[in-house]
């Protein structure tokens, strides 16, 4: 049987622009992982896989032309956005690079021996090591920062694990110029080429997490692809760890005191976030719990106004188009629905991005929990509560989210309540903010309850590296057969409790 071609598709047509590779067979997969497990132990040395870190951002930036066209080409994006999301990946690989320096991540801890404690304790020091090759399956809205230089890759290979890529189908040409780049980094540092390595395919993708060379994966994508994995993961004679970010509603909470101060302010706000990179962020606001009355009323008008110079967007590919245009019809038709906007297509090859409006009381019940579900684009929920009650019931319906937003007003008495009630519901909770923009920190946390992730972990920020490591202690071992960073002295400065 011959291989299935990978082609390169124009969104903005929806024609196809170049074959790129084909989908990589079983035995093909099975050399990838087999390659990529290969080259573990070269990268034992921090100081060389850091240096590779810097080099692969140095490498980016150098090709920083050629990378924003070849995106664009295949997600519709703009060079605007492309850039700025080059930007924050190469920073991101140097943001590794300096926590592999640094060194804490290794979680350094020392007991030594007490023989009059109770019970009597040896000498034992804990650290972490890798876990070995990583699947990572990209993301189709982020062709760079989540995707083969990304966050999950950049992490992984922090943490001294090579890195097998499932490419996006969505722009495969990109994904094999930024894995030729990352590659040719690892050559300039001495490392084996194949600590990360590139395979395009549903099939391959399938076969990826089955592999038992495969230590652990990590998804961002669908709820429906994402579980499937997770499910095989966890099925294998040895599962493994599926770190996986498939969905999110991202719920905001305008309380009446906010809506009186600032109705103009939060309507604006709100349609820019919700229409930012055509609504195809995981963090968009998809789903608002504005009060009733005049206030209200003030902010709906101010978000009406500002959809509605909103211009059609190509989406990442029709197949998603396509998808939009059914789920905001289905959720419109819904009994109780308004569409202060109408989204659904805005030409053959376009989207127009929408509101809908509904009571908050409808939502308990029937076929309304379509609305408290994502749909992915341009278009956001606004249920009109008249009680704070209603707006604790509706809360209670949610699913995990990534975030979720409290926008209150200065001396707000609602405010601390409100801020309880949402924490259990998101990874990041924010306080008159929008939730689009994930900053890469220290403290950043990118994750949530199921659906919007498969663990506890984050995808963003210096703990994403957590992800692919687990804690080994030695005992009464001694010093000469020690990792110099657990010896006496420490030797190498590693940051120790």
């Amino acid at each position: 049987m011959a291989a299935e071609p990978v082609w390169s598709v124009d969104p903005r047509t929806g024609k196809p622009r170049e074959q790129v590779a084909v989908e990589a067979t079983a035995d093909e997969v099975d050399r990838a992982v087999r390659a990529a497990h290969g080259a573990r132990e070269a990268l034992a040395d921090r100081t060389v896989r850091a240096a590779f870190l810097r080099t692969a951002a140095d490498l980016l930036d150098a090709a920083r032309e050629h990378v924003i066209e070849a995106a664009d080409a295949e997600t519709a994006l703009g060079p605007v956005r492309l850039s700025g999301e080059l930007a924050r990946t190469t920073a991101q690989l140097r943001s590794f690079a300096e926590v592999v320096t640094e060194g804490s991540f290794l979680d350094v801890r020392i007991d030594l021996p007490d023989p009059d404690a109770t019970p009597p304790r040896s000498d034992m020091r804990r650290w972490k090591i890798p876990l070995g090759v990583v699947a990572v399956y990209a993301a189709g809205n982020f062709p760079l920062a989540f995707s083969v230089p990304g966050g999950d890759t950049a992490s992984a290979l922090a943490a001294g694990c090579p890195v097998v890529v499932k490419a996006h189908p969505d722009h495969p040409a990109t994904s094999e110029l930024c894995a030729a780049l990352l590659r040719r980094a690892a050559a300039k540092e001495g490392l084996p080429e194949d600590v990360v390595v590139l395979v395009h395919g549903f099939d391959a993708g399938v076969r990826l997490v089955r592999h038992p060379l495969v230590a652990a994966a990590g998804f961002t994508g669908s709820v429906r692809g994402g579980r499937a994995l997770f499910d095989a993961a966890a099925a294998r004679p040895v599962p493994i760890p599926f770190h996986g970010e498939l969905g999110s509603l991202n719920p905001v909470v305008i309380t009446p005191a906010a809506a009186e101060e600032r109705a103009e302010e939060l309507g604006a706000g709100l349609a820019g976030s919700m229409t930012l990179g055509a609504g195809q962020f995981c963090t968009k606001p998809g789903f608002v719990l504005a009060p009733r009355g005049e206030a209200g009323d003030r902010f709906l008008a101010a978000l009406t106004a500002g959809v509605s110079e909103t211009e059609p967007a190509v989406m990442l590919d029709h197949r998603m188009r396509d998808a939009f245009v059914t789920g905001v019809a289905e959720r419109a038709a819904l009994d109780g629905v308004r569409t202060p906007v109408t989204p659904g297509a805005g030409g053959e090859h376009t989207v127009s991005a929408g509101v809908l409006a509904v009571d908050a009381d409808r939502l308990a019940g029937g076929d309304h929990g379509l609305l408290l579900e994502e749909c992915f684009g341009p278009v956001t929920v606004v249920a009109r509560y008249a009680t704070r009650d209603e707006v604790t019931a509706v809360l209670g319906l949610l699913p995990g989210n990534l975030t979720a937003t409290l926008h209150s007003a200065e001396e707000d008495e609602a405010a601390a309540p409100l801020l309880a009630e949402l924490t259990p519901l998101a990874g990041r909770v924010l306080v008159n903010g929008w939730p689009t923009g994930v900053a890469v920190a220290a403290a950043q946390h990118h994750g949530g309850p199921y659906p919007a992730t498969t663990s506890t972990s984050t995808s963003v920020g210096a703990t994403a590296i957590e992800r692919w490591l687990r804690p080994v202690t030695y005992q009464s071992t001694p010093g000469h057969l020690l990792p110099p960073e657990l010896r006496d002295g420490n030797p190498l400065g590693v940051p120790r409790r």
